[in-house]
C-alpha cells in the first residue's frame, strides 16, 4: 500500500463540452489517450479524466494544474455552471484489496489507469444527478404552490400567459433530464473492459446511484404531473372564456330581438 492518501476530486464544469473539438486539440497537444468514451490526461503521474457532459475528475493532481486545465476546457465547454458543483475524495493505490469507505477509495493496482477510470465513471455520474437532483427539487419548490391553491380555491389565479411560461419551465426541466438519463446507465466502456466493471459498480454502489435515481425518477412523475395539472387548468381557462363569450353573444342577440319587436 502507498505510504500517503492521495486527493481525488470531482468537477461539474458545465453541461457538456464539444467533444470531438476538444479531443482533437488535447490529442494534438497534450499527453491525452482517448479510451472509449473518455479523455485521459496524464501530468506527472497524476491523471484528468474528462467525460462529454461536462465533468472532470482529477487523480491527485494540483491546484494549479487543475487550474490551467479549466481555462483550457472552459474553451470547449456548452452551458457553463456559474456555480461548480464539487466532489472529494481520499485514495490509496496498491492496496491489499478493492473498495470504499469512509470516503476512501482503495485500488489494488495503482499503476493501472482502467482502474481509476472505472471509479471516474461512477464519480462523473454521481455528480451529474446530484445536478439533476437539485434542478428537479428546485423545480418542484418553485411551483408547490400551485396544487396548494388548486386545492384552497378549486382554481389557479394566474393568466394564461403566466400558466404558459410556468408550463413551459416544467416542460424544459422534465425533457431536460429525461434526454440525459441515459448517462446514468452503466457506462460503454465497460462493454470493452468487463473485468473492471466489478470495481464500477463497488463505487456506484457507494454512490447510492441506483437508488438516487429510483428518487429522481419520482420527482420526475410530480414534474409530469405538475404539467397534466396545468394543462387541465389551462383547458378550464379556455373552456370558461369561451362559455361567457358564448353567454354575451346569446344576450346581445337576445336585447337585438327585443330591439327590432319594440320598433
Amino acid at each position: 500500500m502507498t505510504d500517503k492518501t492521495l486527493h481525488c476530486i470531482t468537477l461539474c464544469l458545465a453541461n457538456s463540452f464539444d467533444f470531438p473539438t476538444l479531443c482533437k486539440n488535447f490529442l494534438a497537444n497534450n499527453r491525452a489517450v482517448l479510451l472509449k468514451d473518455v479523455l485521459l490526461i496524464e501530468h506527472n503521474q497524476a491523471y484528468s479524466v474528462i467525460f462529454p457532459y461536462g465533468v472532470v475528475v482529477h487523480w491527485n493532481v494540483t491546484l494549479d494544474e487543475r487550474r490551467k486545465l479549466h481555462t483550457q476546457l472552459c474553451r470547449f465547454a456548452i452551458g457553463i455552471h456559474e456555480e461548480i458543483q464539487e466532489d472529494d475524495f481520499r485514495y490509496i493505490t496498491n492496496a491489499l484489496e478493492n473498495r470504499i469507505k469512509f470516503d476512501c477509495i482503495e485500488i489494488k493496482a495503482g499503476d493501472d489507469t482502467n482502474n481509476l477510470i472505472a471509479v471516474a465513471h461512477a464519480m462523473a455520474q454521481s455528480i451529474n444527478l446530484s445536478s439533476f437532483e437539485q434542478h428537479a427539487q428546485e423545480t418542484i419548490e418553485k411551483t408547490k404552490h400551485l396544487p396548494e391553491s388548486l386545492a384552497k380555491t378549486g382554481h389557479i389565479n394566474l393568466s394564461k400567459k403566466a400558466l404558459a411560461k410556468i408550463r413551459g419551465q416544467l416542460f424544459l426541466t422534465n425533457s431536460d433530464i429525461v434526454l440525459k438519463f441515459d448517462l446514468l446507465d452503466i457506462p460503454e466502456f465497460f462493454w470493452e473492459h468487463p473485468e473492471y466493471q466489478a470495481l464500477y459498480m463497488q463505487m456506484a454502489n457507494y454512490l447510492e446511484l441506483q437508488q438516487r435515481t429510483d428518487i429522481l425518477s419520482k420527482k420526475l412523475d410530480t414534474i409530469h404531473d405538475l404539467l397534466g395539472m396545468l394543462a387541465d387548468e389551462q383547458k378550464h381557462q379556455h373552456s370558461s372564456t369561451l362559455e361567457w363569450i358564448i353567454i354575451v353573444l346569446i344576450m346581445v342577440e337576445i336585447v337585438i330581438t327585443l330591439v327590432e319587436k319594440l320598433m
